[in-house]
């Protein structure tokens, strides 16, 4: 039970836990769950499913459980020779192949951020945290060649550094800077990479006035996600506020990089466990419908061209509440609550019996891999028959049902769903699915403290989508908010 409880509060973030509290009354969710999974699986040495770990079993009914089940070999992940070539992970193979395909359009992969910057900027500071953590991020310098028929990943030297332009606004009046920082910050969101030259992570320092800034930073998808970009932030928090003292780098190293990590993906993932998982999507898939047909006002374009734009949306902060607390009540996770009201609505509009809804999961099996920059996070597509139920609650329960089946079996790369099920190809649509449901957990932090300095994010429409239409949402614990793209 000790040992039990000591991975729930770091997972939780909490102090305490008590013997008869639940994982999920103490706020747990979907993406804790699969995490306390691999937590179990990695330092105890046993696996228990997830159906168990969302049955709202208490700390000491999961502790029997864990003493009562047999113990599982964990397979190391090995550091790979830089000598010899290195392959792409498969989800990167397809981000490059769209590359290749249509260069232009590759910038619905490109993951911008832009932070406002209040208080007196040590630059030298920022300029070291932002080179440091390109050296210590294998990803981030990464390029990709072709060479004998095969791409292969290069990295740049570590004190390659972080290439940051800066801009000097301050002798513009307000309307004209204000212009200035719309243009820059579209310019730098939007100007591709080369991914056989790089850098595939940039940025441009905006300076408004003596004590106020913009940072933006840019990186292309195939070699970040989302949980690397909480890394960065972390890691940037922690750099500047040694730098900017005068205190020598806080980091430990890193065991790993993604490459090794990709390397080991490949090879775990063979013989029956690839087999299983393979007959798993499958048979989940088979049938389903292979586009969703939203009403439009023009005909679908022969080739996607990944032009969008995204509306803002909140629930209030009552309404959030209720959410949560429904979901409790019927052993759900917000995200399954949401993903049936996402469902039903895709499906009155499309009219059609079933949809299938793609979803994202960080993709970090292993314990070691969750301080890492890379790309990790794969996609699930989860088939939902809305009308086979007359109740909303029956509903839930095969949502409830179909998700968890999927969290089982993500270790399958959503490309090599596709390769198995062989859909029919077009350049129109993405294959399996057009319409994306995301919910993340971050807390709310609306200003990160430095050294006399402020942050605050600001939003960075980018003027593209991946999908016909997506909703991300994060829950702050207060408000569940996010965009409709």
């Amino acid at each position: 039970e000790i040992a039990l409880a000591e991975i729930w509060k770091d997972l939780l973030q909490l102090d305490q836990v008590g013997r008869h509290d639940g994982f999920l009354e103490l706020g747990g969710h979907s993406l804790l769950t699969v995490q306390l999974q691999a937590r179990l699986h990695q330092d105890l040495g046993v696996e228990i499913d997830l159906r168990t770990l969302f049955s709202q079993t208490s700390l000491s009914e999961l502790a029997q459980r864990v003493e009562q089940a047999g113990h599982s070999h964990v397979q190391p992940i090995d550091v790979v020779s830089r000598e010899q070539a290195l392959p792409l992970s498969l989800a990167q193979q397809r981000l490059w192949f769209l590359d290749q395909l249509d260069h232009a359009a590759s910038v619905a992969y490109h993951m911008p951020a832009a932070l406002h910057l209040r208080g007196s900027l040590d630059r030298n500071a920022l300029q070291r945290a932002l080179d440091r953590i390109v050296a210590r991020h294998e990803s981030l310098r990464t390029t990709f060649e072709r060479r004998d028929g095969e791409v292969h990943q290069r990295f740049a030297a570590t004190d390659s550094g972080f290439a940051l332009q800066e801009h000097d606004l301050q002798g513009l009046d307000a309307e004209a800077r204000q212009t200035a920082v719309a243009q820059l910050t579209q310019a730098e969101a939007r100007d591709a990479f080369d991914l056989s030259q790089g850098p595939l992570i940039r940025g441009r320092l905006l300076r408004l006035t003596e004590d106020e800034h913009i940072l933006l930073v840019t990186q292309h998808h195939i070699v970040s996600d989302g949980w690397s970009v909480a890394v960065l932030i972390g890691e940037f928090n922690a750099l500047y506020a040694a730098f900017s003292q005068g205190l020598d780098d806080p980091l430990p190293p890193l065991a790993l990089q993604y490459a090794d990590y990709a390397n080991w993906q490949q090879q775990h993932l063979q013989g029956e466990r690839l087999h299983a998982q393979v007959d798993f999507w499958k048979a989940h898939l088979d049938g389903a419908p292979a586009l969703l047909e939203l009403p439009s006002d023009h005909p679908r374009p022969q080739v996607q061209s990944y032009q969008g734009a995204a509306l803002a949306l909140q629930l209030p902060a009552p309404l959030s509440s209720r959410l949560r607390r429904f979901s409790q009540q019927q052993g759900l996770t917000p995200f399954m609550t949401l993903l049936g009201a996402w469902s039903i609505l895709l499906s009155r509009l499309s009219n059609q019996p079933q949809v299938v809804v793609g979803t994202p999961v960080a993709n970090r099996p292993r314990r070691e891999t969750e301080a890492l920059i890379g790309f990790f996070v794969n996609t699930l597509a989860l088939r939902i028959d809305v009308q086979a139920h007359s109740r909303v609650d029956q509903l839930l329960e095969q949502i409830k049902a179909t998700t968890l089946d999927a969290y089982s079996h993500q270790d399958l790369p959503f490309e090599q769903v596709v390769e198995a099920l062989q859909p029919e190809r077009s350049l129109g649509h993405s294959p399996l699915f057009q319409a994306m449901l995301v919910l993340g957990n971050t807390p709310r932090d609306q200003a990160l403290e430095l050294p006399g300095l402020s942050l605050a994010p600001l939003p960075q429409p980018t003027g593209t989508t991946q999908f016909d239409v997506s909703l991300s949402l994060n829950d702050d614990g207060d408000c569940i908010s996010g965009q409709f793209e």
